[in-house]
């Protein structure tokens, strides 16, 4: 809790201000001091006292309190946050989290989040505060997709020869420190359609039982543009297909949360870009691991995999 200041602190010093008449010239005093003499009931002739008030330092937090803005959490879900003092540091299960300069924060759970989770506030002076998140379950379901196993490679032997240099790409575009106020804004949709594909859903490629999958599918159409959901930095945007993503673009939001999109038939953007929410980052498509044109939008922060679609709410 952070306790107010009730009244001013009133100076202890008195300012003499002598007035000089006579034959000499007087020296024209400015005008808010000859306003406070006047007020102070000063004559002619006499000395002015004035007195000034002392502007009240802020008082220091008695206590971290840390505030969260939805508490009905769920695995996949992202949590905003705010704590005071600004200057305490958070941690999420003994992780870092990152605070803004105002004190803000966001966290999320991956989707095979455990049942519970300890958010932790230390701040100099000050007693650490642990606080307690119960998390629900996903309630995943079962999905067979008619692609596949191996996205665009021939053959096994392909996809693993191919597969190593893609993933270090995702790696270090994941790893790449941005700075951008995405994370506070209101997500909009990139792509509006039917939604064809759910967040967390096991799926099973012909037969063969593949990774849950990690992000929601838009079935828009072939040749669709879609765009940024929020702003953020472009730190990957494939110059060929991948095996399993195809055309793949990731933006970051900053405060380590970002988006990918996937299976896109064109790029509009390149790294670095800086984009803006409802800008157009490229067309729908069916590269990569695709049953048909769709695009796939996923979502990550800090290595936690969320429902992109609990961010942007229902489908307008």
């Amino acid at each position: 809790m952070i306790h107010r200041p009730t009244g001013w602190l009133l100076g202890a010093e008195l300012t003499p201000i002598l007035i000089l008449l006579g034959s000499c010239i007087a020296a024209a005093a400015p005008a808010d001091d000859a306003q406070v003499a006047a007020e102070s009931g000063a004559g002619a002739s006499g000395n002015a006292m004035v007195q000034r008030a002392a502007t009240p330092a802020p008082a220091p937090a008695r206590a971290i309190t840390i505030t969260l803005a939805n508490g009905d959490v769920t695995q996949g879900s992202a949590v905003r946050g705010q704590v005071t003092p600004a200057s305490a540091t958070l941690t999420l299960n003994g992780e870092p989290v990152p605070v803004a300069v105002d004190g803000a924060f966001i966290i999320a759970f991956d989707r095979d989040a455990g049942a519970t989770a300890t958010l932790r506030a230390i701040a100099s002076g000050l007693t650490p505060v642990d606080q307690q998140i119960a998390v629900a379950a996903g309630g995943w379901r079962l999905e067979h997709v008619n692609a596949n196993f191996n996205g665009g490679a021939a053959s096994t032997e392909e996809f693993r020869r191919r597969r190593a240099g893609e993933t270090a790409q995702i790696n270090a575009a994941r790893a790449t420190p941005v700075t951008s106020d995405g994370w506070r804004q209101t997500f909009i949709w990139p792509a509006r359609g039917r939604i064809s594909g759910r967040f967390g859903s096991q799926r099973v490629y012909r037969g063969q039982p593949g990774s849950f999958h990690s992000g929601v599918d838009v079935a828009a159409g072939a040749g669709v543009p879609f765009v940024a959901p929020a702003d953020g930095v472009v730190t990957l945007a494939a110059t060929s297909p991948f095996t399993l993503e195809g055309n793949l673009i990731i933006v970051d939001h900053g405060m380590g949360l970002s988006s990918a999109f996937l299976h896109g038939s064109r790029v509009d953007v390149a790294v670095g870009d800086v984009v803006r929410q409802g800008q157009r980052l490229g067309l729908i498509g069916a590269t990569g691991r695709a049953s048909g044109p769709h695009l796939h939008w996923g979502m990550r922060w800090r290595g936690a995999r969320l429902d992109a679609a609990k961010l942007a709410g229902p489908m307008p």
